[in-house]
């Protein structure tokens, strides 16, 4: 099974039982980098079709799994964390066969990033944090429990609205409805225990201690509008990781790979060429 950017897709039984699906794309002559790209909260391997689309096959050999709760993958048992996501990710390298890569993550797949950063760091060839933060802040455990509440009791429908207009900016959502609608469809279908699941692991993440540690090249770049994780967020992590580049999308919101692909994918060829 294929799609418009090359993504072909794949199921993987994770060591706890649960299934996880995939995408991937190959490159032609198999000696292309390797860039594992992890999701933001309530989306799936979808999500990175548009910079997909962006980067040549040549330039890069593409992994891209639903992650844990997400898509087409299972929750398995037990709470959900960025480490037990990033043990996730390095168990379908294994069957995939890939040693190491760049990990690219947006928002949640950030904070997946950085844990797989810090938990393997001989299999991290180079970090990408998109939209993302190691801490949400003093009250993030009560911001997140009061949303993933309201995901419960009144269905994630409940929370459209105000998902939508954090992604995108105006412009955006106006010309581009079916962009929008597909990712809307995709948070939807997720499964409220989950969203419930995910939204308590983004309250509780704490990720600071490890930024310090991690020697890998590392590119951070944030929509300049983004209030999800706003733009202090974004310099904190670029100052905290050594050797860290920032960079601002002007204009844009909160999901800027799927908002501004190619200025993600620049960032992308930036980060492999510094490998």
């Amino acid at each position: 099974m294929s799609d418009p950017a090359g993504f072909e897709t794949g199921r993987l039984r994770l060591p706890d039982g649960a299934a996880m699906c995939f995408a991937h794309r190959a490159s032609p002559s198999g000696a292309a980098p390797r860039l594992v790209l992890l999701h933001s909260l309530a989306q799936d391997h979808g999500f990175w079709t548009r910079l997909a689309a962006c980067l040549r096959p040549e330039e890069a050999a593409l992994l891209a799994p639903d992650l844990r709760g997400h898509g087409g993958s299972e929750g398995g048992e037990g709470d959900f964390s960025a480490e037990r996501m990033a043990d996730d990710v390095a168990a379908l390298m294994d069957a995939r066969g890939w040693p190491d890569a760049a990990i690219v993550g947006c928002s949640m797949g950030g904070c997946v990033a950085i844990a797989f950063a810090a938990r393997h760091p001989a299999r991290c060839r180079g970090l990408g944090l998109v939209d993302t933060t190691a801490w949400y802040g003093e009250d993030a455990e009560r911001a997140w429990a009061d949303r993933a509440a309201k995901a419960q009791a009144e269905g994630m429908a409940s929370l459209a609205a105000f998902q939508v207009s954090r992604w995108f900016g105006d412009e955006f959502r106006e010309s581009h409805p079916d962009v929008v609608r597909e990712r809307l469809e995709v948070f939807l279908a997720t499964r409220p225990e989950d969203f419930v699941r995910a939204c308590r692991m983004l309250g509780s993440t704490d990720l600071r201690a490890a930024l310090p540690s991690l020697r890998v090249p590392a590119v951070v770049v944030v929509g300049e509008q983004d209030y999800a994780t706003p733009l202090a967020m974004s310099r904190l992590l670029a100052e905290a990781i050594p050797g860290a580049s920032l960079r601002i999308l002007p204009g844009a919101r909160h999901l800027t790979p799927v908002e501004r692909p190619q200025d993600i994918a620049a960032a992308v060829r930036e980060l492999l060429a510094r490998r």
